[in-house]
């Protein structure tokens, strides 16, 4: 069984930083992607940050490149998310998600099996 933990969370003033944290337990494979998704209230959840665990490759949205780095600390079983030059728009709750094998830069949350609870992100101007 796979648990998926974020933490990190909190509110912030625009131009600031966070680094989300998500402690992760369970058996893990060589070709897990790794990812980070939002969701804003009424909108729909979106990927941020992903992470394939064989290559070390990494994608972000455009909207979020030189902004926010996803890394894995493998020894603490944990993936983070820094997020730096923070603005209002990136106000959302945050996710932490699995997808055992496939294409790791796929948008799609359907095609993440495993997803932690969240941790919300607020960003005041």
């Amino acid at each position: 069984q796979v648990q998926l933990v974020e933490s990190g969370g909190g509110p912030v003033q625009s131009g600031g930083s966070l680094r989300l944290s998500c402690k992760y337990y369970g058996i893990f494979y060589v070709n897990d992607c790794w990812a980070w998704f939002r969701q804003a209230p009424g909108k729909e959840r979106e990927r941020v940050a992903a992470l394939y665990k064989a290559t070390g490759s990494t994608y972000y949205a455009d909207s979020e490149k030189g902004r926010f780095t996803i890394s894995r600390d493998s020894p603490k079983s944990t993936l983070y998310l820094q997020m730096d030059s923070l603005k209002p728009e990136d106000t959302a709750l945050y996710y932490c998600a699995l997808r055992r094998g496939g294409n790791c830069d796929t948008s799609n949350p359907l095609d993440f099996g495993v997803w932690g609870q969240g941790t919300q992100v607020t960003v005041s101007s």
